[in-house]
């Protein structure tokens, strides 16, 4: 019988490791997690897999290395994903020595351990399309690095000193996924694509007045977790480790996913004004988002679209989720769960 292969990925609990955990487990794998003790049960965060029998969880974070330690020996991985992180940009503004101290310093405790305990395991750590930030699109593997926030500037230094430093100095199987945004309806609630599809649902039956959001301008590519996830696996399966791009190649702005998701809701828009003086308005007449400035961040990364040729050609990749399906999975998902909420 074909032994099972082994899979270790930090940041479990979170939106890509939980599609991630499901995605190897349908292919046989033994799965087990690093998982950041807090106040919150991780168990009800992906409890899809948490009870699963090849599923363990291992308690620790990447800013312990006893932890990271005890993890591989426990784990012994023939593959190993790194997707714990500080993740959000506007919060590393305010905590940009937290990000520093996970994202860049956290993997490096990482390498040192695994070039230790499993020095012939592939891993795969997630960068991302902050490190692009001026850089005007399409963005890909070549495109300049120019990031505007400490989350950009901590995942640039993590994918420069360990990623290509290692994996140049050492010939470790390092892959760098460069991951455009990438949302689902298990994305963080505080996340802007979340924000929106919450916010009207709960206007949509009569629980909140109105979506107060920053910059509607903003462009981004989004695509699907759950395809993004399954990327991870193939660079992997590879024989030599590279870096990609993983894109759509559209981009929408914020306003347009506002749009799309209060059209799924059957609630007409129309807007008014310039600025943040810009208000949306049901059919109506009815102001139900508006525009406020706190919400900006310091410095805006206004346009990001991926060229993920690279990996439709190497992997034979490509997203399945269209945008608008996207949306209309996230809206229904969270016009459900409010629904529930409040009929319990």
């Amino acid at each position: 019988m074909k032994k099972r292969k082994r899979a270790l990925i930090t940041g479990i609990t979170g939106q890509d490791g939980s599609y991630l955990a499901e995605y190897l487990l349908k292919k046989n794998y033994e799965v087990y997690g690093l998982v950041r003790r807090t106040s919150l049960d991780p168990m009800m965060r992906i409890e899809t897999v948490a009870h699963h029998p090849n599923v363990r969880l291992i308690y620790g974070n990447l800013r312990d290395s006893a932890s990271i330690a005890r993890a591989l020996n426990e784990s012994k991985p023939d593959e190993i994903y790194n997707l714990a992180a500080q993740s959000d940009v506007g919060i590393s503004f305010k905590c940009p020595e937290e990000t520093m101290e996970v994202n860049y310093f956290g993997l490096g405790r990482l390498l040192i351990e695994a070039m230790t305990i499993v020095p012939k395991a592939k891993i795969y750590h997630a960068s991302t399309s902050e490190m692009f930030g001026d850089t005007r699109p399409p963005q890909n593997e070549t495109s300049k690095f120019s990031p505007v926030s400490p989350y950009g500037v901590a995942k640039l230094m993590a994918y420069e000193d360990y990623v290509r430093g290692y994996r140049k100095k050492y010939g470790m199987f390092i892959c760098s996924g460069i991951l455009f945004n990438h949302e689902s309806p298990r994305r963080g609630e505080h996340f802007v694509t979340r924000k929106i599809t919450i916010s009207l649902a709960k206007i949509k039956l009569g629980l909140q007045q109105c979506l107060i959001l920053g910059n509607l301008n903003a462009r981004r590519d989004w695509g699907f977790a759950g395809d993004y996830v399954r990327a991870m696996h193939m660079m992997l399966q590879q024989k030599k480790p590279g870096d990609y791009v993983i894109a759509t190649g559209v981009s929408h702005s914020v306003r347009d996913f506002v749009e799309a998701a209060a059209a799924e809701l059957d609630m007409t828009m129309s807007w008014s004004g310039k600025g943040t003086k810009e208000v949306g308005k049901d059919r109506s007449g009815n102001v139900i988002v508006k525009i406020d400035k706190k919400f900006y961040r310091p410095r805006e990364v206004h346009d990001l679209r991926g060229d993920s040729s690279k990996a439709r050609k190497e992997l034979n990749w490509k997203p399945e989720l269209s945008f608008t399906e996207l949306v209309r999975m996230m809206t229904r998902a969270d016009l459900e769960m409010i629904a529930t909420r409040r009929r319990s």
